[in-house]
């Protein structure tokens, strides 16, 4: 159930390369979340569910002087537990060369305009239809109710990646401390 923040200046890409682009982005997202493109319901009930909100800056700024090239920035939200650090990272790039497909440059002049920031939103803080909904509920919406499960794994399995986090940073601040 990705929402993704788009910024693209006005003008950047021919308009049917932008909503190329904005399907080809919601469909990456929707893919590094883990729903099944093959399962037909699965897939169409993400694609329901995942918004695109296109900025148009009136002018981008580096160093204090307007930018003579366009710059991309795309924030990707999904609820908690959806991303590991190799899906972020597959994620990344595919967003990225997407980009540098739309604009139709090199990937090494495009991609140095480009930032994409994967961001989860912790279970619990993700409301809609008047409600909140628990990464067990928004997994049970897109892929069924028998599929559940996955989202209590999902959240578990990210809980405990997020515990050893803290416990090897706390163990690093205590080696740091008494050196």
């Amino acid at each position: 159930m990705p929402m993704i923040d788009l910024t693209i200046p006005e003008g950047a890409l021919k308009p049917e390369a932008e909503e190329q682009l904005i399907k080809e982005l919601g469909e990456i997202l929707i893919g590094h979340e883990g729903f099944n493109r093959n399962i037909e319901k699965e897939w169409q009930t993400a694609q329901s569910v995942t918004w695109v909100f296109l900025h148009r800056p009136a002018a981008i700024f580096v160093a204090g002087a307007r930018s003579p090239e366009p710059r991309y920035r795309v924030v990707s939200t999904v609820p908690e537990g959806q991303y590991t650090q190799a899906s972020r990272e597959a994620l990344v790039k595919d967003v990225t060369a997407a980009i540098v497909r739309a604009e139709g440059g090199s990937f090494e002049d495009v991609a140095r305009r480009v930032w994409v920031f994967p961001s989860e939103i912790d279970d619990g803080c993700w409301g809609g239809r008047g409600k909140v909904l628990r990464v067990p509920d928004i997994q049970a919406l897109i892929a069924g109710e028998d599929q559940r499960k996955v989202g209590e794994e999902r959240l578990a399995k990210r809980r405990r990646v997020k515990a050893r986090e803290l416990l090897e940073g706390a163990l690093d601040a205590t080696r740091l401390t008494t050196e």
